[in-house]
């Protein structure tokens, strides 16, 4: 129990130290703008490198099982030690699997109790996006670090609260953008940053895959659940934009989304037009019934790409001049969790912020405001 407590104190401390930096003037709080939203996170010593983060996964849907479970296993710095779920049924086989003890297990209704268990220092929201907010928030008010899978929530003002919940309570926020993490999508990011290829003058961005609508009795087949392909698969168009040319937008010039009939149809597929800084202009396109996967910046000496830009495997970059980047990593997954289980043990931010998600919920809603209205829509992250 004494090396338990110690545990938990040093968690606990690297947590403020963590504050502390960010609210320098330099740096970002957990829900704080900063001037460069996708900056890498500072480094420092491993404090103790045999130490290891305990996560919790909140929501045992097919993403859980199929990524995110599997990729514990393959990190350095985390362990798979927890399990809350609505569903108890799937709790015997997940606990054989993964060797998870009877007292680490919780259901929705008992994952308060959670905040007495110094097993585990991290729980991950992995649940429909419409439900985010209140389990992220529950989850920081139990005192344990808080990820929670992108899109971040439904609106800002959702957001704003996961943001405002774990300033409270003293504990850490990081998104799941696991592209953040690729090998070669940070160097398409190092491109921009360092103009490798002179002054941006375009970029494009889309995602997609193939296949027929989502269910209607399925949470994606539903637009209040945070179903359909802007929220789903246009996250990473936005947010690849935004790393990609190290701008935020500054409105919405046009957009168009073909939905499902209904009054609670999805977007199969949306198109839109961003206007960022200095008159910049980016394309994107998500859909969850055409193949696209692609993320380039055009800039005044060449070009360069990722292509695809959001697999779970297998994404690839070359450039203009013949540069081919290297090859994909095994486990995109692995690199974003031991990033960010570092970032608690060590005390320095994260690399997805509470304020990166919230911006790019925020030029989700202005895409589908402009979708709506046919006009132009300044975006206002608040």
């Amino acid at each position: 129990m004494k090396n338990q407590n110690e545990r938990r104190r040093f968690l606990r401390q690297s947590a403020a130290a963590a504050a502390g930096l960010i609210l320098t003037p330099a740096m970002l709080a957990c829900g704080q703008r900063n001037t460069n939203p996708n900056a890498a996170p500072a480094t420092a010593p491993t404090s103790d490198k045999n130490r290891k983060v305990g996560v919790a996964i909140l929501g045992l849907g097919g993403y859980a099982r199929g990524q995110i479970a599997p990729a514990l296993q393959l990190t350095e710095h985390c362990e798979l030690r927890g399990l809350i779920t609505g569903s108890p049924e799937k709790l015997p086989q997940w606990q054989e699997q993964y060797g998870i003890r009877d007292e680490n297990v919780y259901t929705y209704d008992t994952m308060e109790e959670i905040a007495d268990n110094d097993d585990i220092d991290v729980i991950y929201v992995i649940t429909p996006t419409a439900t985010h907010r209140d389990f992220s928030v529950r989850a920081a008010r139990t005192g344990k670090h808080v990820w929670c899978e992108k899109p971040m929530a439904m609106n800002p003002a959702e957001c704003q609260d996961i943001i405002d919940a774990c300033e409270e309570a003293g504990v850490m926020l990081a998104i799941g953008y696991r592209m953040l993490h690729e090998p070669n999508t940070r160097q398409l990011i190092n491109f921009t940053k360092e103009r490798a290829y002179g002054e941006l003058t375009a970029a494009t961005a889309y995602a997609g895959y193939g296949g027929n609508p989502p269910p209607r009795d399925y949470w994606r087949g539903q637009r209040d659940m945070g179903g359909g392909a802007l929220y789903d698969m246009g996250v990473y168009t936005v947010n690849g934009l935004r790393y990609g040319t190290q701008m935020d937008p500054v409105a919405v010039l046009q957009a168009s989304q073909d939905r499902m009939d209904g009054p609670n149809g999805v977007d199969l597929t949306t198109t839109y037009t961003l206007e960022f800084p200095g008159g910049l202009i980016a394309e994107g396109k998500t859909s969850t019934v055409e193949n696209v996967n692609l993320l380039r910046i055009e800039a005044e000496r060449g070009w360069y790409e990722v292509s695809p830009m959001q697999t779970y495997t297998g994404v690839q970059g070359k450039t203009s001049d013949g540069k081919v980047l290297g090859p994909p990593v095994p486990n995109q997954q692995s690199l974003q969790m031991d990033a960010d289980a570092l970032a608690i043990l060590n005390g320095t931010p994260v690399r997805a912020t509470g304020a990166m998600g919230k911006t790019d919920v925020a030029i989700i809603r202005a895409i589908i405001e402009s979708a709506e209205t046919g006009q132009r829509v300044a975006i206002n992250a608040g």
